[in-house]
C-alpha cells in the first residue's frame, strides 16, 4: 500500500466545538496518522498520513466534520510523507 500525506485546511466554525478531538478519534477509527491544530485565523489544520483509502475516508469525514462543527470550505494539498505514531491534537 503506497502512503502518503495531505495537508487540510478546515474553513468554518471549527475552533471551541470539540473539532480536533473529533477528527482526533475518526483517525485513529481508519487507522490513519497525523494530526489536527488549530490556527490563528480561526481555521483547523490537519495532515493525513495513511494510504488512499484511509486519506478519501478523512476527506469525506472533514467535508462535514462533527455535529457542533460548520464546515464552510476545505482545501486540500498533497505534503511530503512523514512518519506520525497517531494522531495528535496540537
Amino acid at each position: 500500500m503506497n502512503q502518503q500525506c495531505v495537508k487540510f485546511v478546515v474553513e468554518g466554525r471549527v475552533q471551541g466545538v470539540g473539532f480536533r478531538y473529533h477528527t482526533a478519534y475518526f483517525g485513529l477509527k481508519v487507522g490513519a496518522t497525523g494530526y489536527a491544530k488549530n490556527l490563528y485565523d480561526g481555521n483547523v489544520e490537519v495532515v493525513v498520513c495513511g494510504n488512499e483509502e484511509q486519506i478519501d475516508k478523512m476527506h469525506q469525514y472533514l467535508r462535514k466534520g462533527p455535529p457542533s462543527a460548520r464546515v464552510d470550505q476545505l482545501s486540500k494539498e498533497e505534503v511530503s510523507f512523514k512518519h506520525y505514531r497517531g494522531f495528535d491534537i496540537l
